[in-house]
């Protein structure tokens, strides 16, 4: 059957079902209203289909509760296609666009990329206005490709996008033939990421097990469950009481658990995993892009290769920069960033007030869990917190990426990725960054607290130390994130589906026309699906993105964030799976031979890992002062004992002693009673201080350099680690290379032999 069928039509509107035989396999659907003749949208709409037919395209109309546009497009401009870029069939460039045998860009992942390029940048004469301009203003509602229910289709949601593969390998040969392959290389990114993690996961439990062997013979431990004799100060203000030391047994037994020497170790493995992670995955890469005959794929080629078939008059959209434009942009977004950051100081003064609120109220649990219950209701408020802001950073970043008026959609794209990631990274980490690094260090002393407005004084770490807070916060928002937000995820789209198919009206079918009933029937189908957005891949990967930082950056205080992490992928991977294949449309395929910015975004993130785990062991766990104590002030070095454990005696040096007359004049005196009855002169608090004049001892200063000499030191071994792993591992295969350099000579062979052949003639 002829792609081409001569039509003489009345308008693009109207003659086009008697004429066009079937089947045919349209490229595109466009979706509108029945609008009323003469309308001005109706005007439009027989505009544009008259600009896609003076382009050769034919157009078939099924009318039911909508119009419905098939949009198929003639071949001769995909031969143009082949022939600028060069297919590889031809190599010597002797035959001529219509000579070519096209074969591989016929496929139907090829005819929907580049159709949806003439849509999308189709003009109306006079007004300029393109299908984006006229679905603003609803003179078409949608348009999108159509799925395919047989063949490659049927196969994808056979062995894809069901549960029971959860365990198989994808199939990215045949994702990359039906979706393309910007959308392969991101599903063999993930599941090369996912299959990495593994090693990761083993690794985060390792301290977990050594924590449990030592559990019941840590010193440390030891000492807390048996100080029923140490007072320690209110954790607030106003009937706060005092309380015992011992109370916190179970916590420090807990805090044990991920806060021990193998958490050192299991730092540096991290850091160490995530530069090897991204050095095999540029081998991973090269290999599969050296596959699909793609690693010497030119972007910017193909986008003018495109422009030049849509309209070969019009000239390119040069690039363009505006230092006014950037500066405006850049105040915006360091604006938007202090408003992030704000919101995590809200979270802070929450935290503040809850605390004072449960110590205040009538409820003993509440009483005595005051400053647990106050993490762990901060921890959830700052998950909704990311809900909401999640999609307020999307807008917004769209909106600054208009501002710049970005030359083609992938510049678009790459702006967008950028600032939509800046935004979710403070909006993330910036609530854990005070936790982890300030949480308990700028709130004073007893007697000289910092207080909010004057009033409440700032909170303190947790009674078990201050990286249990941060164990907290992360172990709710990244069970949260991967539990409610994946279950949203999946369970709206599908809700929204099925909505859709019982609230449609059946049709009666007509047997005289079967092939427009069927036609019908297909386009139904996926007018039903929900919508697709351009940037549903960049939110994709922005998950995993945060995940990937959850899992490097503060993985220290969370060793069991890799765990979460692959269970979460493996579950990932079929959700979308299933999203992508039968419950929305399909999307658009796209040409791509790396992931692009996001490699740049994951060497950042490995940079930030070495630096965050390297502060939060310097800074946040009693890791440092422990090793300081153990070497310096123990009963080991300063008498010579064996026999005994050297961190004996540790919990009593780490704590300083306080009058309590000195308090300020928040606490009653009537209060100043222990547990027991018996009248309190004096309390502890965790911290270096001398007891006369409460200024810093000589121990605090010793830990201090200490705390930054090994900050220092780890940072620069990991970091000379990471350069010779990623100098030692090389970038391509030497398969990859070696098959690279084989075609280049055979091109420059073909190119001399057709030389020396002319010459002869």
């Amino acid at each position: 059957m002829p792609d081409e069928i001569p039509l003489i039509p009345l308008s693009p509107l109207e003659g086009y079902e008697g004429l066009i035989p079937f089947p045919r396999k349209w490229d595109f659907v466009l979706v509108c209203d029945d609008h009323s003749p003469y309308s001005e949208k109706d005007c439009k709409k027989k505009k544009f289909l008259e600009e896609l037919h003076k382009k050769g395209f034919i157009i078939k109309m099924i009318k039911d509760q909508k119009l419905f546009y098939g949009v198929h497009a003639p071949s001769g401009i995909f031969r143009k296609y082949q022939w600028l870029l060069s297919n590889p069939d031809n190599e010597s460039g002797l035959l001529l666009p219509q000579q070519l045998d096209y074969q591989e860009t016929a496929l139907t992942s090829a005819r929907i990329r580049i159709v949806s390029f003439i849509l999308q940048n189709t003009e109306l004469q006079g007004t300029e206005e393109k299908l984006h301009d006229l679905m603003k203003k609803k003179v078409f509602e949608t348009a999108f490709p159509l799925h395919e229910r047989g063949n490659l289709g049927s196969f994808l949601e056979l062995n894809w996008a069901r549960w029971r593969q959860i365990l198989c390998r994808q199939p990215i040969e045949e994702i990359r033939i039906y979706f393309g392959e910007k959308i392969a290389l991101y599903y063999a990114w993930l599941g090369w990421y996912t299959h990495i993690l593994l090693a990761a996961t083993v690794a985060g439990i390792m301290p977990f097990i050594y924590g449990f062997i030592t559990f019941s013979s840590n010193q440390v431990s030891k000492e807390i469950c048996e100080a029923n004799t140490t007072i320690m100060c209110p954790l607030c203000d106003k009937k706060c009481p005092f309380w015992i030391l011992s109370d916190t047994c179970t916590y420090a037994k807990i805090t044990h658990l991920f806060d021990n020497e193998g958490t050192v170790l299991f730092a540096v493995f991290m850091a160490v995993w995530a530069t090897v992670f991204l050095e095999l995955w540029k081998r991973k890469r090269a290999t599969v892009v050296s596959g699909w005959n793609m690693y010497q794929w030119d972007e910017e080629e193909e986008e003018v290769a495109l422009e030049l078939i849509n309209n070969p008059e019009n000239a390119s959209q040069e690039y363009q920069h505006s230092y006014i434009c950037s500066s405006i942009v850049l105040i915006l977004v360091l604006i938007m960033i202090c408003v992030l950051i704000g919101i995590a100081h809200a979270l802070v003064i929450y935290r503040v007030v809850v605390t004072v609120i449960f110590t205040q109220s009538n409820s003993e649990f509440l009483q005595e869990q005051a400053t647990t219950v106050a993490v762990l209701t901060g921890a959830v408020l700052h998950y909704l917190s990311i809900v909401i802001m999640s999609k307020v950073n999307r807008y917004i970043a769209r909106f600054l990426c208009d501002l710049e008026k970005p030359r083609s959609f992938s510049e678009r794209e790459k702006n967008y990725t950028i600032k939509v990631f800046i935004f979710q990274f403070v909006t993330y980490f910036s609530s854990l960054t005070y936790v982890a690094f300030f949480l308990g260090r700028i709130n004073g002393r007893p007697g000289s607290y910092v207080r909010v407005s004057g009033k409440w004084r700032l909170e303190e770490c947790h009674p078990s130390g201050c990286i249990t807070d941060l164990f907290i916060q992360m172990a709710v928002i990244m069970t949260l994130k991967q539990t409610l937000s994946n279950l949203v995820e999946y369970l709206l789209p599908w809700i929204t589906y099925k909505y859709r198919l019982l609230c449609r009206k059946p049709q009666r079918i007509n047997m005289e026309q079967t092939s427009q009933d069927l036609c019908k029937e297909e386009w139904l189908w996926n007018y039903q699906l929900n919508e697709v957005d351009v940037f549903t891949l960049c939110d994709e990967y922005m998950d995993m993105m945060i995940q990937y930082s959850f899992t490097t950056i503060f993985v220290a205080a969370f060793p069991l964030a890799p765990f979460l992490a692959f269970v979460n992928n493996l579950i990932e991977i079929r959700l979308d799976a299933i999203k992508m294949v039968k419950l929305k449309k399909r999307m658009v395929p796209k040409k791509a031979n790396s992931i692009g910015i996001w490699y740049y975004i994951l060497e950042a993130i490995g940079i930030l890992a070495v630096i965050g785990n390297g502060l939060v062991i310097a800074i946040t766990s009693d890791f440092i002062p422990m090793q300081m104590y153990k070497y310096t002030f123990s009963p080991c070095k300063q008498k010579n004992y064996t026999g005994i454990d050297c961190l004996t005696g540790y919990i009593n040096h780490s704590l300083s002693v306080f009058n309590v007359q000195h308090f300020e004049h928040t606490v009653n005196p009537a209060d100043l009673k222990d547990p027991m009855g018996n009248k309190i002169t004096h309390c502890r608090y965790p911290n270096y201080r001398n007891s006369d004049d409460y200024s810093h001892s000589t121990e605090f200063w010793y830990i201090f350099a200490a705390r930054f000499a090994f900050l220092f030191v780890f940072e620069h071994v990991v970091l000379c680690i990471k350069l010779i792993a990623a100098w030692l591992v090389p970038d391509d295969p030497r398969k990859v290379k070696n098959g690279n350099l084989k075609e280049k000579r055979r091109k420059l062979l073909l190119k001399l032999r057709a030389m020396d052949n002319s010459t002869e003639v």
